[in-house]
């Protein structure tokens, strides 16, 4: 008994001993701790089915109350029979895998046995699928609370279902008095190592998953750092600057070989090795990151060909690639690079997914304030261009010698400028409004100014019924107007015409037409990029204009000059989809 006892001693520890290892090696460690796919099943199968089979090979042979020593135990004599620790592999694939695993580890591990040979084997086939049931049962409800039984109740769960192998074979043996002779050398030893060894598996797993949480809290502790250094750069939108600032604090929390950020179309930083040719401002080099950007879904890249890296001498062998959103559209993407392609593993991509959510969430809420800035200022811009004295003071003499002579259009043109105002002050709370109502302040506005310079311009409208649901942001028009009548025209001379024109394809497209001066070359290129001084108003209505038309829809929404000495067209498209809300 003591020599069979020491015998499966060596065998339990080798197994413990590859627990162990096989423990500290990610792949195995997901599918112990995460148990709840058919796929995570499927792994769990095949490699405790493994296990058990192998314990097959190497137990320890009785014949006739003696032991045998034997390496590998393919074929067994008929008056033979094998003490292993099959039973031990059976209990653990139930505990961790549930009834699924554990009966099937049990029938493809007996049927093995049975090949095997040796006295009644069919025996074995009825108790595995016991235990492997018994087992499944009892470690499904440790499943659901995604935790691990304590060791002693693993000893407990051990010493019993060792039991019911015994019981196994002495109710199904054929002959009575060899199977109780058989009982009385094997059971001892086989109770003792496998209670033994459930014991020490049970704790391995519930340190290794400690570890686990602890090493997660750690995390989640970085992360909130990480969130918080990195908040003020995501927030003011995706640029050289934010995105360079942005992946140093990645790179130095994250411990990563490199850290990249792009946009759709170049590389707006890269930090760490390959900076030498993955450097800003290019395009954006990666088959891998092109794919991201096109698919919007998560890309990892085990080797230096699936980067897609065309450079030579690269070093980075592997990669995850995130998509960075904001109202579900792909505005850029966060790259993590590895020299080591096993650094990048299983707590690597869970917690590059999570940061590419928070970073997305950052970057959208940006979004938010910079329009809610750009609206207020659009309103404080507005007001100001309305109500300064150029404006104000122009209109109010001009009304006030009407007063004498035709006091029936005084009235009428105060009316239209407390109607104006109150205009301007409604769509400055909005986003969007129809461009019905942004037409009927540029009305106003156009009668005003009509009355200050009488039969010295014309405004045409071109409009189909339709559109005049269609959403636009606020003062879009009226900006385009006030900038037309400003600057186009000398009104010295008549014949001045300014033609609104909206058109609907695809998308909608607004042109606003002017016969005027044209644009000088050196004002052009500055248009809508960056605030003009003007003697005629603050010279930033076009700037924040357009900054307002790319943050609501996207850079194809630009304004868009066009110039010449016969006068010039300001255009932008904007979705056709807008229709119907913030009325």
């Amino acid at each position: 008994m003591i020599s069979l006892l020491i015998l499966l001693l060596e065998r339990v520890s080798f197994i413990i001993l590859i627990a162990y290892i096989m423990l500290n090696i990610p792949a195995f460690k997901n599918l112990v701790f995460n148990r709840k796919n058919w796929k995570i099943t499927s792994g769990l199968i095949i490699i405790f089915s493994l296990f058990a089979i192998v314990s097959n090979f190497f137990g320890v042979e009785i014949n006739e109350g003696q032991i045998v020593l034997n390496e590998i135990l393919t074929e067994i004599p008929e008056s033979s029979s094998l003490a292993n620790t099959r039973v031990l592999t059976i209990g653990i694939s139930g505990i961790i895998g549930g009834p699924l695993v554990g009966i099937s580890v049990g029938f493809l591990s007996s049927l093995v046995r049975y090949t095997q040979g040796g006295v009644d084997p069919y025996i074995y086939i009825i108790s595995s699928l016991l235990i492997g049931m018994i087992s499944g049962i009892y470690g499904k409800k440790f499943i659901n609370k995604n935790i691990f039984p304590k060791p002693v109740q693993g000893a407990l769960l051990g010493t019993s279902v060792e039991i019911i192998q015994m019981l196994c074979i002495v109710l199904f043996s054929r002959d009575l008095t060899a199977s109780l002779e058989l009982v009385k050398i094997i059971s001892v030893p086989m109770i003792i190592m496998n209670s033994l060894g459930m014991a020490i598996f049970l704790s391995i797993l519930n340190l290794s998953q400690q570890r686990e949480i602890e090493a997660r809290a750690i995390q989640t502790q970085d992360v909130l750092k990480l969130t918080n250094a990195t908040l003020p750069y995501f927030r003011s939108g995706l640029n050289e600057i934010s995105a360079e600032k942005a992946a140093m604090i990645i790179r130095k929390f994250m411990k990563v070989s490199a850290v990249s950020i792009t946009n759709t179309q170049r590389i707006l930083a890269h930090i760490g090795t390959g900076d030498d040719h993955h450097k800003p401002s290019f395009e954006i080099l990666t088959d891998l990151s092109k794919e991201v950007i096109r698919s919007g879904d998560i890309k990892e890249a085990h080797s230096h060909e699936e980067i897609g890296c065309n450079h030579q001498n690269c070093s980075l062998n592997a990669a995850i690639v995130i998509p960075l959103k904001a109202k579900s559209k792909v505005l850029g993407t966060l790259k993590l690079y590895f020299e080591n392609k096993e650094e990048l593993t299983f707590v690597e991509r869970k917690m590059a997914e999570g940061l590419g959510s928070i970073f997305s969430t950052q970057i959208e809420l940006g979004e938010v304030e910079l329009q809610s800035r750009l609206l207020q200022d659009a309103e404080i811009k507005s007001l100001q261009a309305q109500v300064n004295p150029h404006f104000f003071f122009n209109t109010i003499n001009t009304i006030s010698a009407l007063i004498r002579i035709d006091s029936e259009q005084a009235r009428f043109l105060l009316l239209k400028l407390s109607h104006f105002f109150r205009s301007n002050l409604q769509g400055a709370r909005m986003n969007l409004i129809t461009i019905e109502k942004e037409l009927e302040q540029v009305k106003d506005y156009i009668t005003l100014e009509k009355a200050r310079f009488p039969n010295c311009f014309e405004v045409n409208i071109e409009l189909e019924e339709e559109l005049k649901r269609q959403l636009i942001p606020p003062f879009l028009l009226q900006i385009l107007i006030e900038n037309a009548i400003k600057h186009a025209f000398d009104f010295k001379n008549q014949g001045n015409n300014i033609d609104i024109i909206v058109t609907k394809k695809d998308d909608i497209k607004i042109e606003v037409r002017d016969n005027g001066q044209g644009i000088p070359k050196e004002l052009l290129r500055k248009l809508g990029k960056e605030t003009i001084e003007s003697k005629q108003g603050t010279g930033s209505a076009l700037e924040n204009l357009n900054r307002r038309l790319i943050s609501l829809f996207n850079d194809n929404a630009a304004l868009k000059f066009e110039t010449s000495e016969k006068g010039t067209i300001v255009s932008c498209i904007l979705p056709s989809s807008l229709k119907g809300v913030n009325e």
